[in-house]
C-alpha cells in the first residue's frame, strides 16, 4: 500500500487524531443538550436528527443493505432493541437532562458508562469482575453520587436529586445496555449495522415526536435550534461514527475504546468555554472519582 502523502490520507491514516475529533463531538453532544433549551425541544431534536441521517445513509448504502437484508431480518429483534435504548431512548434523556442539570454534569455522568457496561457483561454473560474491577465500579459509582449530590451529603440522606442527572443516569445505563448488546451483533460492516440500527431509532422517534406535539410540549427549531441540529446530525450522528469505526480498523478496538474516557474530560471543558458553565470543586472530585474507577477497572492482574 502506498504511503500516505497527501492531506486527507495522512489525517484518514491518523487513529488517534480521528480519536480526538470523535470524543470531541460526542464531548458537544452534552453541550448542546444546555444549548437546546428554548431553541428546539427535545423529541424534535432526537427524531429530527435520525430522520437527516436516515435521508443520507440508506441511499448511499442501498446496496450494501439489500446484500445485507436477510441477515438484518433474522437478527431484526436485537437490532430493534439496540435501536430502541441505545439511540432513541439514550439521546431524548440526555436532551431532557439538558432541561435541568448542566453540561459539566452531563459529560462527568458520561464517564460512567464503561463501568455499567462492565456490570451489564457480568449480568448478560456472566463475565467474571476481579476484584481490582469490582473496587473501579465502586469508586466511579461513587463519583457518580458526588455528581447527582454536588458533593452535600444532605442532598444523599434525602434523595432530592437534580431530576435531570437522574436521567442522565438512566441513559448511560440504556446506552451500557446497548454497548453489551453490540457483543452478539450481526458479522457484517459496522456502517451497514450503525444504518440498519439508526433507521430503527427514526421509526421509534417519531411516535415520541407526536406525542409532544400532541401535548403541546415540541419547540421547533429556532434559527440557533437548526445549527444545533446540523451539529448533532454532522458531528455526534455522521463524522464521528465514521472516524471512530476507521480508528477501531487501524489500532484494534481495545485500544481505541480507551479514548472513549476522554469525553467526560472534554466535555467539562466545552462547557466552561462554551457555556460558560462554572466548575465547583465537587465537579473535580467527580471527575477524578469517575475516571479513577475506570483506569482501576480497565488494570487486569499480570500473570506471573
Amino acid at each position: 500500500m502506498p504511503p500516505a502523502n497527501t492531506l486527507p490520507q495522512r489525517f484518514w491514516a491518523n487513529a488517534y487524531l480521528l480519536l480526538i475529533l470523535t470524543t470531541l463531538m460526542w464531548a458537544g453532544n452534552a453541550v448542546a443538550s444546555r444549548m437546546a433549551v428554548g431553541q428546539i425541544s427535545p423529541m424534535a431534536l432526537t427524531s429530527l436528527r435520525w430522520v437527516f441521517v436516515c435521508s443520507i445513509l440508506p441511499l448511499l448504502l442501498r446496496r450494501e443493505l439489500t446484500a445485507y437484508a436477510p441477515v438484518l431480518l433474522a437478527h431484526r429483534w436485537r437490532i430493534i432493541a439496540l435501536g430502541m435504548f441505545g439511540f432513541t431512548a439514550f439521546n431524548a434523556l440526555m436532551y431532557i437532562a439538558g432541561y435541568s442539570t448542566s453540561a459539566i454534569n452531563i459529560g462527568i455522568l458520561q464517564g460512567s458508562i464503561p463501568v455499567f457496561v462492565l456490570i451489564g457483561a457480568f449480568l448478560a454473560y456472566r463475565t467474571r469482575i476481579g476484584w481490582m474491577q469490582a473496587l473501579g465500579v465502586g469508586v466511579t459509582l461513587l463519583g457518580i453520587l458526588v455528581t447527582a449530590s454536588q458533593g452535600d451529603i444532605h442532598i444523599l440522606s434525602h434523595f432530592t436529586f437534580v431530576p435531570g442527572d437522574l436521567w442522565m443516569i438512566i441513559a448511560c445505563v440504556l446506552y451500557a445496555g446497548y454497548t453489551v448488546g453490540l457483543r452478539s451483533r450481526p458479522a457484517m460492516p459496522g456502517l451497514v449495522f450503525f444504518t440498519a440500527v439508526a433507521m430503527v431509532a427514526c421509526i421509534v422517534s417519531l411516535p415520541l415526536l407526536a406525542l409532544e406535539v400532541w401535548t403541546g410540549n415540541v419547540i421547533w427549531p429556532t434559527a440557533k435550534g437548526w445549527l444545533i441540529l446540523a451539529f448533532v446530525v454532522l458531528g455526534p450522528s455522521l463524522a464521528s461514527q465514521l472516524f471512530f469505526m476507521r480508528a477501531v480498523e487501524l489500532i484494534g478496538p481495545g485500544r481505541a475504546g480507551l479514548f472513549v474516557n476522554l469525553v467526560p474530560v472534554f466535555a467539562p471543558l466545552l462547557a466552561v468555554l462554551i457555556l460558560g458553565e462554572k466548575l465547583a470543586l465537587y465537579h473535580g472530585l467527580a471527575l477524578a472519582l469517575v475516571l479513577g474507577g475506570i483506569w482501576i477497572a480497565e488494570q487486569r492482574v499480570k500473570k506471573a
